[in-house]
């Protein structure tokens, strides 16, 4: 008898762990090791800001844990492999529980916004881009309880323009992919 009971069993668990669905974690953490994409992995805590801003920034700052980025340049890639990596994110997101948060298509590329939670209380924003001068890729910031009105408050703030050197280093690996 319990033959007949782990049998079905077996065959329900090994049925199961074939349909794996790739997620958007698995998706960045597999690219890390591939030498024709950018990856960067990082943690808020190691942003130079803190003592910069008020106490509602430091609050903002602080919802925000950490962000990773695959990125696949063109300059490294052929036209089939950039297709196929943009339909793999695609089929991701959309196989996940992602709500859209914005959408843009212009002469330059494709992209959106994705994010998982409360529109006050985010957990995890998702950013896609797919621009034929550029390449393809994923930015994934998880926080707890992200607040967008807070956190662009808090940019503004602490004046990141753009012509400030508070992601020097992450800017000029984004250049490099040009």
């Amino acid at each position: 008898m319990k033959k007949l009971f782990i049998l079905p069993i077996l065959l329900m668990t090994l049925f199961l762990g074939s349909c794996k669905k790739e997620s958007l974690q698995t998706y960045i953490v597999d690219r890390k090791d591939n030498p024709k994409f950018m990856t960067v992995d990082f943690s808020t805590n190691t942003i130079p800001l803190m003592n910069e801003l008020d106490e509602e920034g430091q609050e903002a700052l602080k919802s925000i844990r950490k962000m990773n980025i695959a990125f696949l340049s063109k300059k490294n890639a052929s036209e089939a492999e950039l297709k196929d990596e943009a339909v793999k994110i695609k089929t991701i997101l959309k196989a996940t529980n992602y709500k859209t948060l914005m959408r843009f298509n212009d002469k330059r590329g494709k992209g959106a916004i994705y994010y998982i939670g409360e529109s006050d209380a985010i957990d995890e924003i998702v950013g896609f881009v797919n621009a034929e001068e550029v390449g393809v890729g994923v930015a994934r910031v998880l926080g707890n309880d992200m607040n967008p009105a807070t956190i662009l408050k808090m940019l503004k703030k602490a004046k990141i323009d753009g012509s400030g050197n508070e992601f020097d280093g992450l800017r000029s690996i984004l250049q490099g992919m040009k």
